[in-house]
């Protein structure tokens, strides 16, 4: 079985176009002998990336752990759906403004796939967010990353070949928070992710997604 990484970046609309800040693009495909071994393992990284609440196991020991919310910020035990929050708990200080968080909102998913079966498409397009249960907050962002940021995560499936891909897009440090406490957080959070201490964890989640 052959391993390859992927470098072209799918026609579709769930990955917006990069205007400002820093881009990232992290792959992993594979290879299977058969086009039925490659439905089968596509069928399985979907409900893989579908599950956000086992991410950090796919991801590695040292990655974030990943819980899937409502829109109220409580914990779910279902696969991801749009309007869903995640919440993150990175291995440092956390947010004061997502109460020791850093929260994300699903705000796109897309399922497809041809009518052969021979090519498909998963794909969960997330932003940072407020903290859910932030009432009086509303528009102040609890994430390390600015609100014009997207992580895009894509499953897909080309004959014998599936690949899994992670989309930074539009990345730049949160600079909107009111807490000088936050302000200086996001900002050194944000730059570690942007100088590539983020990519081990998707290194370590789409190889996970497919292996």
């Amino acid at each position: 079985m052959d391993k390859k990484p992927a470098t072209s970046t799918p026609n579709n609309k769930t990955v917006p176009q990069q205007r400002k800040g820093r881009h990232t693009h992290t792959a992993f495909s594979i290879v299977l002998p058969s086009a039925e071994e490659s439905r089968q393992r596509y069928r399985q990284a979907k409900e893989r990336l579908l599950d956000v609440n086992h991410w950090h196991e796919l991801s590695g020991a040292l990655s974030a752990n990943f819980t899937l919310t409502d829109e109220e910020g409580q914990p779910v035990d279902h696969t991801a759906q749009e309007g869903d929050h995640i919440r993150i708990d990175l291995p440092d200080p956390g947010s004061i403004a997502g109460r020791g968080y850093d929260w994300v909102a699903i705000e796109k998913i897309e399922d497809k796939s041809t009518a052969s079966g021979n090519t498909a498409y998963v794909a969960i397009r997330v932003r940072p967010a407020g903290h859910p249960q932030d009432l009086e907050g509303r528009g102040q962002t609890a994430h390390f990353f600015h609100p014009n940021a997207t992580s895009s995560f894509v499953v897909e499936m080309t004959g014998k070949c599936v690949r899994a891909s992670v989309y930074g897009r539009n990345e730049q440090p949160n600079k909107t928070s009111s807490g000088l406490w936050d302000k200086l957080r996001n900002k050194v959070v944000a730059i570690s992710a942007l100088l590539g201490f983020s990519r081990p964890q998707w290194k370590g989640l789409v190889k996970g997604l497919l292996k």
